[in-house]
């Protein structure tokens, strides 16, 4: 099994068209991800890839196509559009990789989505792959993954693709690995992710790449800490050296208070049982020790 997406998956692409949508669309596919459709207004009715249509509108990607799942690589003026009209048109999950989204317009969508079914990774994240399935929605590097029980969940899209590279280099498979991304606000956060990992019963344990900047460490903590979660965890928190103030890589990465430290991060994960790993060198090894 896996989380979100998997062999069901029928996968639109907002943006197709363009020089990063394009070339991540066909890496997708090449991966084995059901790519069904594009959608570009005003390009409907041409091919992509010479066998994948182009629609105007999501609504007539999933009306003709079956499309479930959007990956959206929308310029930031328009990207929140391309957010809503998925989840108006019935979208499950929708993976926007798009940077540079004001934090204002964000919030907007976020409290759109309330109630509605529609999951949102991202923005400004490197979308979802489930080895295992053969199914890729984002921009990882496919080829370093590899099938097994392990998740991964990070703010962090390189430091993801890090934590993978370790793992696989020592025989530890992946299950599903979901880059939330890097901004203040996002669609989905750490708790939703594990509550995900908890359910699937092919997720053995689960490792958490987190970083300096707002509090989704220590309300991630509270839930490993709770009945509601059972899995081992293993967590790197970046950005031990920043000097508070000063914004590092991520919109979200910016130390506004004693809750924003790596160092407070690391006692809340700690008290909740969580294996901390000392350093980036050290995912993989961690993890293992951890598995036994």
């Amino acid at each position: 099994m896996s989380i979100l997406v998997g062999s069901e998956t029928r996968l639109l692409v907002q943006g197709i068209t363009g020089k990063e949508g394009s070339f991540h669309a066909v890496r997708c596919r090449e991966y084995g991800a059901n790519l069904v459709a594009g959608v570009v207004p005003g390009r409907g009715g041409e091919m992509f890839d010479n066998d994948v249509p182009v629609f105007n509108s999501v609504g007539q990607a999933v009306a003709e196509m079956g499309a479930n799942a959007s990956l959206i690589f929308v310029p930031p003026p328009f990207a929140t559009d391309a957010i809503v009209e998925s989840v108006d048109a019935g979208i499950d999950v929708i993976a926007c990789i798009t940077e540079g989204i004001p934090v204002m317009d964000t919030i907007k969508v976020v409290r759109y989505m309330k109630g509605k079914s529609t999951t949102l990774i991202g923005p400004n994240c490197p979308g979802i792959i489930s080895p295992g399935e053969n199914f890729k929605m984002g921009i990882m590097p496919g080829h370093i993954h590899k099938a097994g029980k392990v998740g991964v969940v990070s703010r962090s899209g390189t430091l993801t693709y890090e934590a993978v590279g370790q793992l696989t280099d020592l025989g530890i498979g992946q299950s599903t690995c979901v880059g939330i991304g890097g901004d203040p606000v996002n669609g989905s956060s750490f708790v939703d992710i594990l509550g995900r990992f908890q359910d699937d019963p092919d997720t053995d344990a689960v490792v958490l790449i987190g970083e300096i900047g707002g509090t989704k460490e220590q309300e991630a903590a509270e839930f490993i800490a709770s009945d509601a979660f059972t899995k081992p965890v293993a967590a790197l928190i970046v950005g031990r050296s920043a000097p508070t103030g000063k914004r590092m890589g991520h919109a979200g990465a910016i130390i506004t208070g004693s809750a924003a430290r790596a160092d407070e991060k690391m006692k809340a994960l700690a008290a909740a049982g969580v294996t901390i790993i000392p350093a980036p060198g050290e995912i993989g090894v961690t993890a293992q020790a951890m598995l036994g």
